[in-house]
């Protein structure tokens, strides 16, 4: 899709269509007033006849509207004006993009981007307004047979502005909400592609193909190398797999030489199964979405690249199936991690930390500013905060705040939760230094606990994703969280936004 930006008025606009917002009461934005003005009183008159009300989520399209130079008119209704905020903002332009879709509009000019949102400058509500436009017209459609084909795509949007001297910040945030909405599409078409194509190898050439696309360092630990590690917790998983591990690197630099670098890293179970510890046949098949942490790391930094941020930024994926098998892992073993530590493996559907840890400690070669995992990590995180919030862990609460703030920043947000020293009681084992369950109550905090026991040389976070990284039901598929919210943190660190 094609954006641009331009300080106009709405009634010279020569489009396939004019949208314009109408509150509550039928009151009218200023650019609806001007078309009104334009057009001798028409908009009023319609609104009088009562076609809207102004409530939000609806939609009235004129036609052949006297004054101007569009095709037609679309006018949105937006609410009551003193509760229109971030949510009611991004709600707005996905009725509107759908809307839009709907009349078979090849080409709009949008005036929402003016209006005020609480606490929210121009470059917010721009950067909102690329990410919801593209994130809005995403399909995955790539293993259909018959693609469901529209009259003509929405392909050209024109976002205004008030003054002129606002176009340099406006066009600015433009690039930075396409480029996250590009890294939000990859981390979706990653999650959503089957996982007999979406395999360890598969992902290991996504990321090659990164690297030759934005000029990247990459390298890809195979198993044999992962031995020499001494990655006995990751490989682990591995074992009943036939589709070989892969531990993937990427490494960004646009910081200064020797800046220490962020790093993220990714779980990237690409199906599974619970291994011997088998899950219920019931919507197995969405274990498929078990990389989405990989996939989200992947297209955070694909955003980071496009937007050549001042920033040394790694990612780290290990990637494995978690397959049942003669040669599986079984509830019982003992292994021992890249760090020395051991761990009794009591449940072999807890894998996702058992690849984690081994990662975490490989990242400490990297002498590290900060460590952020993201995983698909446990069920009780989808039980206690269902899909809304990612669950947010940290060994430093200036970190967590810094996340916490990006992920209201970006919409996409989290919920801080406990990494009290009380719940590593639970990880206790008679037989290695730790089990990798802590039992049932409590089993997001202590699968963080976990992971805490491999970041004590660094400044580390966790994000648990298993209820935002994807949408089941009708409306199934990867939602590209939580590449909002960390691309927001990069941002902010690399002093793009205050």
């Amino acid at each position: 899709m094609e954006f641009s930006i331009k300080s106009g008025s709405p009634e010279k606009q020569r489009t396939g269509c004019v949208v314009v917002g109408v509150f509550e009461s039928k009151k009218l934005t200023l650019p609806a007033e001007l078309l009104d003005k334009a057009a001798h009183g028409f908009i009023a008159d319609i609104l009088r006849r009562g076609d809207m009300e102004g409530k939000a989520g609806t939609t009235v399209v004129l036609h052949n509207v006297p004054g101007t130079l569009c095709d037609r008119v679309l006018l949105v209704g937006l609410g009551k004006e003193k509760e229109f905020r971030e949510k009611e903002f991004g709600n707005t332009l996905r009725t509107v993009i759908k809307a839009l879709n709907d009349t078979g509009t090849s080409d709009a000019a949008i005036f929402l981007t003016e209006l005020p949102v609480k606490k929210r400058d121009l470059a917010w509500r721009m950067r909102q307004a690329a990410m919801i436009a593209l994130d809005s017209t995403y399909r995955f459609e790539d293993y259909k047979s018959k693609k469901n084909e529209q009259r003509r795509p929405l392909r050209k949007l024109m976002f205004g502005v008030e003054r002129r001297n606002e176009l340099a910040v406006a066009e600015e945030a433009m690039k930075q909400g396409i480029a996250i909405a590009e890294g939000m599409a990859m981390a979706r078409d990653l999650g959503n592609t089957p996982p007999n194509v979406c395999h360890p190898t598969y992902l290991a050439e996504q990321a090659e193909a990164l690297t030759k696309e934005f000029n990247l360092g990459c390298e890809v630990l195979d198993r044999a190398e992962m031995e020499k590690l001494g990655m006995h917790s990751l490989l682990a998983v591995a074992r009943g797999a036939h589709q070989p591990p892969k531990l993937i690197v990427l490494t960004y630099q646009g910081g200064k030489a020797g800046e220490k670098p962020i790093v993220l890293v990714g779980k990237g179970v690409t199906f599974d199964t619970g291994g011997i510890s088998l899950k219920p046949a019931a919507d197995m098949d969405e274990m498929k979405y078990d990389m989405c942490g990989a996939a989200g790391v992947l297209g955070t930094m694909k955003a980071v690249a496009q937007m050549a941020l001042p920033i040394n930024l790694t990612v780290i994926v290990p990637a494995t199936e978690n397959m049942p098998g003669g040669n599986a892992t079984r509830p019982g073993d003992i292994v021992t991690s890249m760090s020395g530590q051991t761990i009794e493996i009591l449940n072999t559907d807890a894998e996702g930390r058992l690849i984690l840890c081994d990662a975490l400690t490989y990242a400490e070669r990297f002498e590290p500013d900060t460590v952020i995992d993201v995983a698909t990590l446990t069920g009780a995180c989808v039980v206690a905060l269902g899909g809304v919030a990612s669950g947010l862990f940290a060994n430093k609460d200036s970190l967590a705040r810094d996340l916490l703030e990006a992920g209201e920043d970006a919409h996409d947000r989290a919920w801080h939760m406990p990494l009290w020293d009380d719940y590593q009681e639970q990880l206790k084992s008679p037989f290695a230094d730790m089990g990798n369950v802590g039992g049932r109550m409590g089993g997001a905090i202590t699968a963080a606990c976990f992971l805490s026991r491999f970041t004590k040389k660094y400044d580390w976070a966790h994000l648990d994703i298993a209820g935002t990284a994807w949408k089941s039901g009708s409306d199934k598929g990867a939602t590209g969280r939580p590449v909002p919210l960390l691309a927001n943190y990069l941002l902010r660190r690399a002093g793009k936004i205050d």
